[in-house]
């Protein structure tokens, strides 16, 4: 292994952090509605627990309802439980083969906790992404114990790593920065 290969490996492991936390923040709903919010609501579809997306269309009627189609007519009251039983707090109704979810407007004190979830999960990330600057500083000084990089290559390794971590801190921040502002939107 070379610093390239620990500075690519690490790079590639911190673009998956930021993959992840975007999709946490994509769990945290805003009062506006977005049909992403469904993704983690699994439906029992003969015996197995598969994503809404997979049994049904999910769109948005306007900025605030969204609409689920199922694709079988039998899966409607199946996929209506599911999203009621959730731990998203909406309540679906049926309109024959549609089910509209109508987003409740937010009260500000749910928009505060909402920001909260917000700031543990982007601190939960930069956690992540300081492990994997550490573990990758940990390699190369392995690298150099066994003299296979010289002092001056760990040193430069070790800045590179830095500068990688302080970059993707800083796009954790611009995305909670973002999401702040979309949750605190009336």
């Amino acid at each position: 292994m070379t610093t390239a290969d620990i500075k690519k490996n690490a790079e590639a492991k911190m673009a998956k952090s930021i993959e992840a936390f975007k999709g946490e923040l994509q769990k945290i709903r805003t009062g506006r509605a977005h049909p992403g919010i469904l993704d983690q609501v699994h439906v029992d579809y003969y015996g197995s627990m598969v994503p809404i997306s997979q049994v049904a269309n999910v769109s948005l009627l306007d900025a605030r309802t969204i609409s689920v189609q199922p694709w079988e007519k039998g899966m409607g009251a199946k996929v209506e439980k599911a999203i009621r039983e959730s731990d998203l707090g909406l309540n679906p109704s049926s309109q024959g083969d549609l089910i509209r979810v109508p987003m409740p407007p937010l009260s500000e004190e749910r928009r505060r906790d909402l920001v909260k979830v917000a700031k543990g999960t982007a601190e939960d990330a930069k956690v992540a992404v300081r492990n994997l600057r550490r573990d990758a500083n940990e390699q190369a000084k392995k690298l150099l114990k066994d003299k296979l990089i010289t002092e001056d290559d760990e040193r430069r390794c070790l800045d590179d790593m830095q500068k990688l971590t302080d970059k993707t801190i800083v796009e954790i921040d611009k995305l909670l920065a973002s999401k702040e502002a979309e949750i605190l939107a009336v």
